[in-house]
C-alpha cells in the first residue's frame, strides 16, 4: 500500500474514556560495545538525576488543551439530478443521504484556548461543514463554542467559548525559532481514548509539498500524532505552542513517525484577523505567478542550484510590477528569511501584517538586487456582486460571486481568470446535493458564456429542459449535461 497523507481528526464521534495517557521518554540500556573511560558518560550520582521527566512542562500546558466535537444535522431533500449519471460521474453522490430523512455529520478533533477570553485554534477540518460545536476542557466541563473564523487556506479555524471566561491558555512561542533536533510534546485526543501526550523532536522544517494547505511550509516532527490530534498543539520546552498538529504520513492511518504542524507564526495571523471581526484573512498579495525551480530550469538561467521561486508572470497593476520586479526573476529571500519555492515565499508574505514593506532577495542575471515590496491586500476589482440562486436549477442554493484577485486569493481559484466563483453552498439544497464546492468555477451555461453574478443569476432563473454547464475545479475545465 502506498502512504499516504491523512487528516488527524477522528471522523466519527467516540464517547471520552476520560484516559490520560503520557508517553514519556525513558533512559536507555547502557551499551554493550566497549568504550574509553574519557568516552564514557558520568555516573548518575542521586535519584533525581536518573528521573528526568517532561511532567512540569504537561502541568503547564495541559489544562489549555481541549477536545473539539462538532457536528451537522440535515435533512436530504429529493433531488432530480441526483438521477443524472453523468452529473454524479464528476460531482459524487451528494452525500449519500435518503430524501426527506435527517442525517448527523460528526467529527472529533483537539484545540488550544489561547486566550483568556475563550478563544480556541484548532484546524479548519475539524468544523468543515459543521454547525455545533461543542467543547470539552481539560478539567470535564463540556461549553458550547461559535465559529469566529475559518480560513480553508491555512486549514486554520478560531471558535469562542460562549460561557464562563478566566480560562486556562497556552502562550504562543515563535516556530522561527525552532531548530532541527528541538524536543516537542504533542497534546490531543487520538482516536477519542482521551487526552493524550506524546515526545518527539523536530525532524525537520520549512516541509513543502506536503498537499495539505494552500500554504505548504509544515513543521515535520516524530512525536507521536493519530486520528483526533488534528488541532491540537505542538509544545515546546517552555510549554508554549509552536504549532498546531494536522496531518501524518502513514501506510496504515496510524502514526509512523512522521507527522505535520502548522507553524504558529501563521496562526498568530488568522488569530489577529479573528480578533479584528474579520470572517476571512487578508495577506499581502505578491501580484505574480511563481513557478519551481527544476535542475533544468536552474542550469538554464546559470544558478548553482534548483532554489529560490521564479517569476514566471506578473500583474503589470501588482506589488512585485510596482517594486520592479521582472518576469524571469527568482526571489530566494524575504526579509532576509531564506526562500527555497514559491511556497515559501507564500508563507513568509502570508505571515506579514498588511501595511508597510517587505524585503526582498531577488536574482536576475546571475547578480543580486534587493526589492522593496508594498505589504497590500489583492484588490476586489470587479466588485464582488454576491448573489444566492433560487428555483429549481442545480445551482439553487449556491451563492456566487465575481472573479478577482482578492477572489482568487481567497478561494486558491487555479487557471482561469474568467466566470463567475461559487463562495457558499447551503445546507440541504440542490447545490449541495451535487456537491458543488465552494472556489467552484462557473464558465458558461448553455452555450451562454457567464461573465458576472448577474448573467448567471438570469440564466439560472429560466426554464430548461437541460442544463448544459462548463465548469472550472482545481484548475481543470470539464462540461456535463444534467436534465431539468
Amino acid at each position: 500500500m502506498r502512504p499516504t497523507l491523512r487528516y488527524v481528526s477522528f471522523a466519527a464521534l467516540a464517547c471520552l474514556a476520560g484516559l490520560a495517557l503520557v508517553h514519556v521518554g525513558r533512559a536507555a540500556s547502557p551499551a554493550r560495545a566497549q568504550v574509553s573511560t574519557l568516552d564514557a558518560p558520568a555516573i548518575p550520582r542521586s535519584r533525581a538525576e536518573i528521573a528526568y521527566s517532561f511532567a512540569p512542562v504537561v502541568k503547564k500546558a495541559q489544562p489549555a488543551v481541549v477536545n473539539v466535537f462538532a457536528s451537522r444535522v440535515e435533512r436530504m431533500p429529493a433531488n432530480p439530478f441526483l438521477d443524472d449519471p453523468i452529473f454524479r460521474r464528476f460531482f459524487g453522490e451528494g452525500g449519500g443521504g435518503m430524501p426527506g430523512r435527517p442525517n448527523t455529520a460528526q467529527s472529533l478533533g483537539s484545540g488550544v484556548i489561547v486566550d483568556p477570553a475563550g478563544l480556541v485554534v484548532t484546524n479548519n477540518h475539524v468544523i468543515e461543514g459543521m454547525t455545533d460545536v461543542k467543547i470539552a476542557l481539560a478539567d470535564k466541563r463540556e461549553i458550547p463554542a461559535k465559529i469566529l473564523l475559518r480560513d480553508p487556506r491555512t486549514d486554520l479555524a478560531v471558535l469562542k467559548l460562549t460561557e464562563g471566561s478566566g480560562f486556562p491558555t497556552m502562550e504562543l512561542g515563535d516556530s522561527d525559532a525552532l531548530e532541527v533536533g528541538d524536543l516537542t510534546l504533542a497534546i490531543g485526543n487520538p482516536f477519542g481514548v482521551g487526552q493524550t501526550v506524546t515526545q518527539g523532536i523536530v525532524s525537520a522544517l520549512a516541509r513543502t509539498h506536503v498537499g495539505i494547505s494552500d500554504y505548504g511550509f509544515f513543521i515535520q516532527t516524530d512525536a507521536a500524532i493519530n486520528p483526533g490530534n488534528s488541532g491540537g498543539p505542538l509544545v515546546d520546552m517552555n510549554a508554549r505552542v509552536v504549532g498546531i498538529n494536522s496531518a501524518i504520513f502513514s501506510k496504515s492511518g496510524g502514526s509512523v513517525g512522521i507527522g505535520f504542524a502548522i507553524p504558529v507564526n501563521m496562526v498568530k495571523s488568522v488569530l489577529a484577523a479573528a480578533k479584528g471581526g474579520g470572517k476571512t484573512v487578508k495577506r499581502p498579495w505578491l501580484g505574480a505567478t511563481l513557478q519551481t525551480i527544476s535542475q533544468e530550469i536552474a542550469e538554464g538561467l546559470g544558478l548553482e542550484r534548483p532554489t529560490g521561486a521564479l517569476l514566471a508572470d506578473i500583474d503589470p497593476k501588482g506589488p512585485a510590477a510596482d517594486a520592479g520586479l521582472k518576469r524571469g526573476d527568482v526571489i530566494v529571500s524575504v526579509d532576509g528569511q531564506t526562500a527555497d519555492d514559491p511556497e515559501s515565499v507564500g508563507f513568509r508574505l502570508g505571515t506579514k501584517p498588511l501595511g508597510g514593506q517587505a524585503t526582498l532577495g531577488v536574482l536576475r542575471g546571475g547578480k543580486k538586487i534587493v526589492a522593496q515590496m508594498r505589504l497590500t491586500p489583492a484588490p476586489e476589482t470587479p466588485p464582488r456582486d454576491a448573489i444566492k440562486l433560487k428555483g429549481q436549477s442545480p445551482f439553487a442554493g449556491a451563492t456566487v460571486v465575481n472573479i478577482s484577485p482578492a477572489v482568487v486569493e481567497e478561494m486558491s481559484v487555479q487557471g482561469t481568470a474568467n466566470g463567475v466563483v461559487v463562495s457558499e453552498i447551503e445546507d440541504g439544497s440542490f447545490a449541495q446535493q451535487l456537491n458543488l464546492q465552494r472556489g467552484d468555477v462557473v464558465l458558461a451555461v448553455n452555450d451562454q458564456k457567464i461573465e458576472s453574478t448577474r448573467d448567471l443569476d438570469k440564466v439560472a432563473s429560466s426554464r430548461a429542459y437541460y442544463w448544459k454547464i462548463t465548469m472550472a475545479r482545481g484548475g481543470q475545465v470539464f462540461t456535463t449535461v444534467v436534465g431539468g
